[in-house]
């Protein structure tokens, strides 16, 4: 899903005579060091960029649409006794077991008791804001006013002091990107920001549009016909119309507490069960029925009405924005998905 950049069509975006490039696309062969330079953007790729080449820039030009909730790195040493003790499976599978149900309590509060990110997260983050950012003007700028979790929230213990040092500007909404001119940008306060380079950590079309890549199904019809109002699949992993084809981490499949390769995992089971079950019948081709993903389609956005990414106050790249929809998360426990995706329903399918 994020593979496909994406960059705002700003007005004179081509004008610009500096050495501009999408943090996909990095331009290992320029040098950045001692140069004017602008991220444009502020989410989960920017908060990698920004605090890497915050030093070695002569000027950082930070352009945020949206600030993002940030929570500091809980990265710890293990000591000798404790790598010891993990060589043991028991204890081993035990720690596993504790983070993984750990995190799965996070469903409780992006679905169900929204209130519970502001009790824990929210104030977490607030005290990450005040630990870091002496400045009260820069903390109004990176303060966002939407619930916690709406956004990819990011996790980040170096964020904040790139975006404190001297050399670094971050200009919010209200002083954003007017036009790109040859020489810069002009922001909306009518300021003339001399540039050397832009880079774009501007993200993907993640829920927009088709594939960049051409799937036809029965009969030449293409995977956008089906996607017209907003990509749909079966388990978030198969279509109607088009046997055999299996989508990793495709609609709805995403999720926002824990592994990615828990649910690509679980889509891999259903895949194989799917190929099994299609030879032991001999068969050739195997696909949902049609009844079968709307019906999945409907449930998955009955249940993620009310849900932080649908209804917590921010516009997001979870979003559809054709149909408004939340496209990208799983509305749910990951246990869940397992389970719906490891109990196959002959019903729900056709051989051929």
């Amino acid at each position: 899903p994020l593979s496909n950049p994406k960059i705002p069509d700003f007005d004179g975006v081509d004008t610009f005579e500096g050495n501009s490039f999408h943090s996909n696309a990095w331009d290992h062969d320029y040098d950045l060091t001692g140069k004017r330079v602008a991220v444009v953007g502020s989410g989960a790729s920017a908060a990698q960029i920004i605090p890497a080449i915050a030093a070695d820039v002569g000027e950082l030009h930070v352009f945020q649409r949206t600030p993002h909730w940030v929570l500091p790195r809980h990265d710890r040493k293990f000591s000798s006794i404790k790598r010891e003790l993990l060589k043991n499976r028991y204890v081993y599978g035990a720690l596993r077991s504790a983070i993984y149900l750990g995190l799965e309590t996070r469903v409780l509060g992006f679905k169900y008791w929204p209130g519970l990110l502001d009790v824990v997260a929210k104030r977490q983050a607030l005290a990450h804001i005040n630990r870091q950012i002496k400045d009260p003007e820069l903390r109004r700028k990176v303060t966002p006013d939407y619930t916690i979790g709406c956004k990819r929230v990011i996790v980040s213990s170096e964020l904040y002091p790139a975006l404190c040092r001297e050399n670094v500007t971050l200009h919010d909404s209200e002083d954003g990107i007017d036009e790109i001119v040859p020489a810069g940008i002009v922001t909306r306060k009518g300021e003339k920001v001399e540039l050397d380079a832009i880079v774009y950590a501007t993200g993907y079309d993640a829920t927009d549009g088709v594939t960049t890549f051409t799937v036809t199904g029965h009969e030449g019809k293409p995977i956008g016909d089906l996607w017209s109002e907003f990509p749909r699949a079966y388990l978030g992993t198969s279509m109607p119309g088009f046997p055999n084809l299996f989508l990793m981490l495709g609609p709805n499949t995403g999720i926002g507490h824990t592994s990615a390769l828990f649910i690509m995992e679980s889509q891999l089971h259903y895949a194989l069960d799917c190929i099994k079950r299609t030879r032991k019948g001999g068969h050739n081709a195997v696909e949902p029925t049609a009844e079968a993903e709307e019906r999945w389609t409907d449930w998955i956005h009955t249940e993620m009405e009310g849900t932080v990414w649908a209804s917590g106050g921010c516009s997001s790249w979870y979003q559809n924005s054709n149909s408004g929809k939340v496209i990208a998360m799983y509305p749910g426990f990951s246990f869940d998905y397992r389970l719906k995706a490891s109990r196959f329903r002959t019903e729900d399918h056709v051989f051929t």
